[in-house]
């Protein structure tokens, strides 16, 4: 199988100089619950460091009373009140949608014997309505919302990053996130991209299947997921989504190797969203 050449990062779209604002990318954030009000917040970290202007978006009334110490912290971003986030995402250049949706309220619901309460509902409208609203758009699908949609509504030329987990609540298939032929089968039917998270991560196009090696233990701590997703829109913003999710793949486990070359697996996922733009210059400069 074909290993992913770091030189490709080379190939990804760069600002001119002489640039002016809004040329290098847009992008929405829709996610964000009671419970996992953090997780888009590492999605943010990511994206707003490459592109030029990140709107985010809840749901969940109560982020809003989130947003206020979210900002004491990170202020690039534009808060959009859920009511108007169609206009933002008919002007974005990529939307990514699942950090931190809710695919139940207790632990108690299991989603796999068909159980599905009201956050889950809540969750699987909010997808629905706006993957089925703007099919154009170029999507990055990660966490609740592909705990609790359809695969019918995958849009062509999406980008999911599904685990173990995930890939089989969406497809219903055992262990087919590790299956190459089962991954490509499932990327021609749907004419996207899938990012097959592991230790070994696999992505996979139509066309094509690149094995993204590196990382370490330390890619095991909650966030990582969310972090690849907003690293993954942002570079989708600009790119052909298949080069903006292997580069995005290899970008985090190459920036976490770094880390755990200093420290072990004594980081946590605000390290690595610090790291990650360091590593990309240095990797963009190499020979």
């Amino acid at each position: 199988m074909e290993v992913f050449n770091p030189q490709e990062l080379k190939q990804l779209y760069q600002p001119a100089f002489n640039s002016n604002g809004e040329d290098n990318g847009q992008v929405t954030i829709v996610g964000g619950s009671k419970l996992f009000h953090g997780a888009p917040i590492l999605a943010l970290k990511a994206a707003s460091r490459i592109v030029d202007m990140v709107f985010f978006t809840s749901p969940e009334p109560g982020q809003n009373s989130v947003i206020s110490s979210i900002k004491a912290t990170l202020s690039s971003f534009i808060w959009v009140p859920f009511e108007e986030v169609a206009a933002y995402i008919e002007k974005s250049d990529a939307v990514l949608i699942g950090p931190g949706l809710m695919r139940y309220s207790k632990e108690t619901v299991n989603i796999n014997d068909g159980d599905c309460d009201q956050e889950c509902v809540k969750t699987r409208e909010v997808t629905r309505q706006l993957l089925k609203k703007f099919p154009q758009k170029k999507w990055v699908i990660d966490a609740g919302s592909l705990q609790t949609m359809d695969e019918q509504w995958i849009p062509k030329n999406a980008i999911i990053t599904p685990n173990v987990k995930e890939f089989e609540m969406l497809f219903k298939i055992k262990g087919g996130n590790t299956d190459p032929r089962v991954l490509q089968q499932k990327a021609k039917e749907h004419d996207c991209v899938i990012v097959a998270k592991g230790v070994e991560t696999l992505v996979v196009s139509p066309d094509g299947i690149l094995l993204i090696k590196g990382g370490n233990p330390g890619l095991t701590k909650g966030g990582s997921g969310d972090l690849l997703a907003g690293l993954t829109l942002a570079l989708a913003a600009k790119n052909d989504p298949f080069l903006a999710a292997c580069s995005a793949s290899y970008l985090e486990k190459y920036a976490a190797d770094e880390l755990y070359a200093k420290v072990g697996i004594n980081y946590n996922m605000d390290d690595l969203a610090d790291k990650i733009p360091e590593t990309f210059q240095t990797l963009l400069k190499s020979k």
